[in-house]
């Protein structure tokens, strides 16, 4: 229960909550933590901040404290991937312990967003993190809460799962394919392989096998299955696949026997991306886009790839919404890897 006390009477008491103090364009932050206890020279500059009044929390049976509270939630989110930061006004941060992908059960996260009072706010799912990474957020609204909000949201946790978890990056051998007459018979230098070799490996894998080979669809199928024989767990082909006749990529991967999940993706730039699975080897065909844009759907889907995400149709759908990257000008950019 909260019991208002004018500031001026409120010499001796505990503060139970910190208290902001903001100067515009200059701090804003904790100007009294909790359990401060009030002094007579405290009185103008509680005044100045304009705190004529200060709450007192007398406390109840079921009483859960804005810091317990928000401690209590995060814990119930966040798998052992994450860690909780202490609580400061009220806010407590979760944040990775690792390198990897974080996945966001948005359906759980809306389900507790719906309970009165509860905060929990998050990164883009399948954001790319790395340790110390904050992936969340959680307080409540008031300055205390109950036990029957507080119970019943951690049961829900332990009945459907948590909200949060970062996949690991696996060091995956990769390999990578560049395709094209002009490269393949020296008529131009290939700039594929440094773009590729630099994502990859900051992601923790290495690239395994390299090959450069002729527009040729017989050719592309038999490396790719070469690429598996030999060990790589995932296959990057770079190159050939516009919808000019001579690219054919695409009818490469068909003969290969893989799987096409999806030829196209609603992100902009590098619409022009190909998904496929070939005997469970991801296979993620990336157009010319890369090597012109520092950031295309290819830092989206690749770190998925490399974290043993499964990516589905429907998740390539998906990112249609928001999936147009103005180059943080503006940024709508489902999940923008350079954190802009």
């Amino acid at each position: 229960m909260l019991k208002k006390v004018k500031t001026e009477d409120a010499i001796g008491l505990v503060i139970d909550y910190d208290m902001t103090k903001i100067i515009p364009g200059e701090y804003e932050g904790p100007r009294f933590r909790r359990g401060h206890v009030i002094k007579h020279e405290d009185i103008p500059e509680l005044l100045s901040m304009g705190k004529e009044h200060i709450y007192v929390i007398e406390e109840e049976e079921d009483w859960v404290h804005e810091e317990e509270a928000a401690l209590r939630i995060g814990k119930a989110v966040a798998d052992e991937s994450l860690e909780l930061g202490a609580p400061k006004q009220g806010r407590v941060n979760i944040k990775s312990t690792i390198d990897g992908v974080l996945k966001v059960n948005k359906s759980l996260l809306y389900e507790i967003n719906s309970i009165e009072g509860i905060v929990l706010a998050t990164l883009h799912n399948n954001t790319v993190c790395h340790p110390g990474t904050i992936v969340a957020g959680t307080k409540i609204v008031p300055l205390c809460t109950s036990e029957t909000i507080i119970g019943p949201l951690e049961e829900l946790c332990k009945t459907k799962g948590k909200v949060l978890e970062v996949l690991p990056f696996q060091n995956k051998k990769v390999g990578i394919v560049i395709t094209g007459n002009e490269v393949f018979e020296g008529r131009i230098r290939d700039k594929f392989s440094i773009v590729m070799h630099k994502k990859v490996e900051k992601l923790g894998s290495t690239v395994h096998h390299q090959v450069i080979v002729p527009d040729d669809e017989d050719i592309i199928a038999r490396i790719l299955i070469d690429m598996i024989d030999k060990g790589c767990e995932a296959i990057i082909i770079c190159g050939g696949l516009s919808v000019d006749p001579d690219d054919v990529s695409v009818e490469g991967v068909e003969r290969s026997g893989a799987k096409i999940i999806s030829y196209g993706v609603p992100v902009m730039p590098g619409a022009m991306v190909l998904y496929a699975e070939l005997e469970d080897i991801p296979i993620l065909g990336a157009p010319g886009a890369v090597i012109f844009n520092r950031t295309t759907i290819i830092d989206v889907l690749l770190p998925r790839i490399l974290a043993d995400d499964r990516i589905t149709r429907g998740d390539i759908i998906e990112l249609g919404h928001g999936g147009l990257c103005l180059e943080c000008e503006n940024c709508a950019f489902p999940i923008c890897p350079f954190g802009k």
